[in-house]
């Protein structure tokens, strides 16, 4: 990695001279502000001696929908919000520091210090506080290391090296001055981009599709007339290994739910000239309300995939926050784009395109698949050696779709483009494969066939994309999952991640367990009992009645020792089932039981109905905010509070007849009251 980017620099060094000198030759400007205010700058010569010139992607855009669910107050309850987060911008100047909506969260990472308004508004995209409502950013207390795009690709190397997870980049080539063939072609930057994302297999590069479509900048493309949009993709947005982001128009429901989505009038079309598909997913577009470098209380609406692109961004970056919340490390890039993948919204035909690729982005339901990781889903980042297949069986009980990708980080292609119009030769190196079998019948991934660039997705052999998708609908039974490859592995394997939804992983029930029962039982020991459930690991939590907080430990199997018990002490107890690292039921409800040794009784709380003939009744008293039985309690006399939803809120024993309901808000509760002698339960409202 350090002669890699020895060489960036080197070849930056000289490539900076070249410019300059070509520049004066043929008097090019070297850097132009357009009559719409639009900053571009001369970047690359391409092979063929084409001026490359550099443009912010922005049009017509908006943020990711359903990133919101993740964040603090959002309907998922996740409070995933990028704090203690880093994502990097490269842009065409450098975002305003001190702006209010992020200034001590902003890290400048080089020497510029040109202020851009464009880097402004994406920057506020991805973090803004949101002072301003509508401009809340995706991941708005995660910070934001900002570059100008000088010497992009040495700055991300050195940043992936040192545990950047993604960066952003809302700019790309000029349209309208290159030659045709560099349309879909697979190019040096591409190849560099591509090597660095191999090199630091955790760092992934997002980067906008363009605004060409109505351009009909390409006069020769691979499908279609120049009018239909397609093959208009340029530079580093053909790399095989990042995800290229289009702009989508849709319209979300409050449940998160994509009602409908269109792509944007503006947002470029594949296909790459090998066939690959992208752009690879949909961020959702329409204007947005972001950060201007204007002043630091400022303000602006923008648009173009430039905005579409940082909602996926931070989307992404959330992602990855969940992934080390829930288990203590960061997906893989390819990982992280296989799940991205995995869980976009299909739009219109089924399977990808070369508009949206595999559909608007869905945070929500990426989420999801990790929560349920090794219950109705699977994760895992494997390796394939030469000359090897993996396997795996799984279950599905066939009311949903079940879903098999594969994702791998390339390595870079030997063969670039260097002049040739519409050059088919695939870039993918290593070409790995998943099928899906069940007695007999093979299910083939999706495909796209650039020859057909309109048309829907058919099933087959994919050679072209590192990345590939099995779906079959009401899948019910067992099924194969394989991966395999063709010829041979360039470095002698290929590291891959495999991500399943529709399926069971486990046969373990997620029910509370019922009916505890008491077994041996001797002078300082008893132990309890329950229903097993397969696969089901349980918590275990008990305490004496007094006490605040529970005791916890976790057993494999449905019994439980409790030692050192005390004669005459009171205890209570209560279990769950964990049929997963997060899926768990309810807690059972709990017992209460008075330890006399081998005369110890175990009773559970009933939730009998209120027209018992038990004299027991409630009274709040709203002035003291406690609640009056009118029965007589003794130590043995227990109560506990629940939700209407069944969740526990308190459990303690009742004094003087009095329950203390202060830390309550207003509400209708249920109030369960058991001693030796009776259980009882009734619902009260607080006012």
């Amino acid at each position: 990695m350090n002669n890699f980017k020895s060489n960036l620099i080197s070849e930056h060094a000289a490539k900076t001279l070249r410019i300059s000198e070509l520049a004066k030759l043929n008097n090019w400007k070297i850097k132009e502000t357009l009559a719409n205010g639009k900053k571009i700058e001369l970047k690359e010569i391409g092979s063929d001696g084409s001026p490359l010139y550099y443009e912010t992607y922005s049009d017509q855009a908006g943020l990711v929908s359903r990133a919101s669910t993740l964040n603090t107050n959002g309907m998922m309850g996740l409070h995933l919000d990028g704090e203690g987060m880093e994502v990097g911008v490269w842009d065409s100047g450098i975002a305003l520091e001190n702006h209010v909506e992020y200034n001590s969260r902003i890290i400048i990472g080089d020497e510029s210090t040109e202020v851009d308004a464009h880097a402004t508004r994406v920057t506020g995209s991805i973090i803004s506080a949101g002072y301003k409502n509508e401009a809340r950013g995706v991941a708005n207390k995660a910070k934001v290391l900002s570059h100008d795009w000088s010497r992009d690709k040495i700055e991300v190397t050195e940043a992936a090296a040192n545990g950047l997870l993604l960066s952003n980049h809302s700019y790309g080539i000029k349209a309208d001055r290159v030659p045709d063939w560099y349309f879909g072609a697979y190019t040096k930057v591409a190849q560099d981009w591509d090597k660095i994302m191999y090199n630091a297999p955790y760092y992934l590069m997002v980067s906008a599709a363009g605004n060409a479509q109505k351009s009909r900048d390409n006069d020769v493309p691979s499908f279609g007339a120049s009018t239909d949009g397609f093959d208009v993709l340029l530079g580093f947005t053909l790399a095989k290994n990042a995800i290229t982001v289009a702009g989508a128009d849709s319209k979300i429901d409050r449940n998160g739910n994509l009602k409908k989505a269109n792509v944007s009038a503006y947002s470029s079309f594949g296909p790459v000239d090998d066939g690959r598909i992208k752009p690879d997913i949909a961020g959702n577009g329409s204007s947005v309300l972001s950060t201007d470098s204007y002043s630091n209380t400022s303000y602006n609406t923008s648009s173009g995939t430039s905005m579409a692109t940082p909602g996926v961004t931070g989307s992404l970056l959330l992602l990855q926050q969940y992934n080390e919340q829930l288990y203590g490390s960061y997906m893989k890039a390819a990982t992280l784009k296989g799940l991205a993948l995995h869980t976009a919204d299909d739009v219109h035909e089924q399977g990808p395109d070369y508009k949206m690729g595999w559909g608007v982005m869905n945070a929500k339901k990426a989420a999801e698949v990790l929560f349920n990781k090794d219950f109705s889903s699977y994760v895992a980042e494997e390796s394939l050696e030469n000359g090897e297949t993996f396997s795996f069986t799984v279950s599905a009980e066939g009311n949903e779709t079940l879903i098999a990708s594969i994702s791998w980080t390339d390595i870079e292609s030997n063969f670039i483009n260097r002049g040739e119009l519409n050059n088919t030769k695939a870039a993918l190196v290593n070409d790995l494969d998943i099928r899906i079998t069940k007695n007999g019948e093979t299910f083939l991934p999706w495909k796209l066939n650039p020859a057909r660039a309109s048309s829907a997705a058919i099933k087959g052999d994919n050679s072209v994309d590192p990345y590939e998708r099995v779906e079959i609908p009401n899948a019910n039974g067992t099924y194969t999952i394989t991966v395999s490859h063709k010829g041979e592995l360039q470095n002698e394997n290929q590291d891959f991640s495999l991500i399943l939804s529709g399926v069971m992983m486990t046969t373990c029930s997620v029910q509370a367990p019922e009916e505890i029962v008491l077994g041996e039982v001797d002078a300082v020991k008893l132990n309890l009992t329950w229903e097993n459930s397969n696969d089901g690991l349980y918590e275990v939590q008990y305490k004496e009645v007094n006490q605040q907080e529970w005791s916890t430990e976790y057993v494999t199997s449905n019994t439980f020792v409790w030692n050192g018990l005390i004669q005459d002490q009171t205890y209570s107890f209560r279990v769950r089932t964990f049929c997963s690292q997060n899926v768990a039921s309810e807690y059972s409800t709990p017992v209460t039981f008075t330890f006399n040794g081998v005369d110890t009784v175990v009773e559970t709380f009933n939730a009998l109905s209120t027209d018992s003939d038990i004299p027991f009744s409630v009274y709040p008293n709203p002035a003291v905010d406690e609640i009056q039985l009118n029965i007589e309690t003794s130590d043995t006399t227990m109560y506990r509070i629940i939700s209407t939803g069944g969740v526990e809120l308190k459990m303690d024993s009742a004094t003087n007849s009095r329950i203390n309901v202060s830390d309550l808000p207003s509400g209708l509760y249920v109030l369960q009251i058991q001693d030796l002698d009776f259980s009882k339960s009734t619902k009260f409202y607080k006012y």
